[in-house]
This record gives C-alpha cells, structure tokens and sequence, in this order.
C-alpha cells in the first residue's frame, strides 16, 4: 500500500521510516525543502545504525531507503494514497486545515490519520466530509524503536477504520492498544500525569531531578526517567499538553511555575541544549538550575 505521511519532523520521518521498513511505499512531505531533506537524512543515519547494531541486514535497509520519496507538494504525496497520516504542530487550526485538503487529494477509500498525542480527535475529524474513516495512530518517539501504537477512535470512526488501522500498525511490527477519543488518551494523559507531578518534587526541593529519574528507572523499570523525557519530548510541548488538559479535566493538571519558567526562557530540553537538564550532543551532561534563568 501508498502510505503519505505530512510532517517531516522527529515523529514524521520516524513514521516514514518504519511504514517503509514494513514493506510500503511512502510519500514524506513537509513545507520546505530543507525540511524534507533533514527528516530523509534522519532516516538514513537511524537505517545505518540499524545496521551497525545487527537490527537490519544492509539489503533490508537499502530497500526500505528506496521505497521512500520526500515532496513539498501536498497533492503529489497524498495522490493514489491507502493512508495519510498527518504529523504536523498541535495546534487544532492547522490540523483542521490538512484535514480538509488531504480530503480534497484523495480517494473515498483512504484512511486519514492523525498522530496527535492529545487533541481530541473527534473535533479533528469534524473537518472532513467524511468522518467515519479519521483514525488516531499515535506513534512514540522515538519511532523506529518504540512498539506502542494508540490507535484513538473518535466518535465519527467507523469499526472498518479501526480495524484497517490496527492491521497497518500490526503489519508494522508495532503493538496497538485501542484508546477511546479523551483528552490525552491513556499514554499522554498518565505520562504527562507522572512528569508533572516529578516537576513539582523538583520545584519544592524533595530530590535533584537525576535522583527522582534513577528512582523511577530502577524502582519501576521505566527506561527513562519522567523529567529527562520531558526534556527529550519538549517541554514546551509538555506546557502545550498540561495546559489543554487542565482545561478539559481540571486542576491537577495544572502547570508548575518551574516549568513556565524555563519555557519563557527557551530552554526547551535537548532540542535547545538545556531544560531541567544541559544537554550536549544528544546526551546529558550535567542538570540545570531549577529556574528558567539557570538559578
């Protein structure tokens, strides 16, 4: 099957890679060139990884970089597609507005995804004429590497959707659980639930922010602890998630000062090199004052 994924970001190319990986042929498209070309590059450096750690033989990996072309154009990527899956910012505007064009590009047959981790899917299959066939396929980063799949159902998902869905992310080699439409769905909501609450443990002083990691990490068997995921997942993208959650479910969602701070002060995670950690290469070297002005 055609496989059109929009968006070639971190979760984009990652859904690329691992739809082609799976035997499909895949469109990438985002909106400028230079997008495209650093979300193939990616692919590329995590296929020869795949390599140089025994995961790939170099033919699988070769063929699954020639079942892949990057486009600007929307219309060209999604053309003759079996599935888009949208993975572009989550802000419901823009996410309405790719809906609504995909629709326009494509056959009555195809299933449109989107790869939210927390909007409600119901109000972003509103934009489409037809509804029924709007699925969530939620992927985590790092995408190649993760098996978890949320497929999320909306209230206008038809069971055939839902069941294409699950079959593709089963054809993939991923686990799907299926999520009714709420706010965060099941991942996002309890993940974002446990961050929030080792922010606040670090904002009142009760442990260093490597400590409350190696607790969970050793304690619960979670391969990363809940701040430096923060860090790796953005925490301004963390802010964006609390604060809709706190106005779909109350209170303890609320966003902790500390993590205001270091958003308005850009420091970001690992993409800007500091969060609740400092970041070089890729890799943790030491940790951040609790502020955002590095106090």
């Amino acid at each position: 099957m055609k496989v059109a994924v929009l968006g070639a970001g971190t979760m984009g190319h990652g859904i690329a890679q691992v739809s082609a990986m799976g035997g499909h042929e895949v469109s990438l498209r985002d909106l400028e060139t230079e997008i495209v070309e650093s979300g193939l590059a990616a692919i590329e450096s995590n296929l020869d990884g795949g390599v140089e750690r025994d995961k790939l033989t170099p033919a699988e990996a070769e063929a699954a970089r020639n079942r892949i072309t990057g486009t600007t154009s929307l219309s060209e990527a999604v053309s003759g597609a079996d599935l888009v899956v949208e993975a572009v910012p989550e802000e419901m505007p823009i996410k309405h507005e790719t809906m609504t064009e995909v629709e326009s590009h494509v056959d009555p047959d195809c299933l449109i995804a989107s790869n939210t981790s927390s909007l409600s899917l119901t109000e972003i299959a509103n934009a489409l004429d037809r509804p029924e066939r709007a699925v969530g396929l939620h992927f985590f980063n790092p995408v190649h590497i993760m098996n978890l799949v949320e497929v999320v159902v909306a209230e206008q998902t038809s069971d055939e959707t839902v069941a294409a869905a699950t079959e593709f992310a089963e054809g993939i080699g991923k686990t799907p659980v299926t999520v009714t439409d709420s706010p965060g769905f099941a991942s996002s909501r309890l993940g974002v639930a446990l961050g929030v609450e080792a922010m606040r443990m670090v904002e009142e002083g009760v442990a260093d922010p490597r400590d409350i990691d190696t607790a969970m990490e050793l304690g619960y068997n979670h391969p990363m602890g809940p701040i430096e995921l923060g860090d790796v997942v953005g925490l301004d993208v963390r802010l964006d998630i609390l604060e809709y959650l706190r106005e779909e479910l109350g209170e303890r969602f609320r966003p902790p000062q500390v993590l205001k701070r270091k958003v308005r002060a850009g420091k970001l995670g690992k993409k800007t090199g500091e969060g609740f950690y400092v970041w070089e290469d890729g890799e943790v070297v030491g940790v951040s004052g609790a502020g955002g002005d590095g106090q």
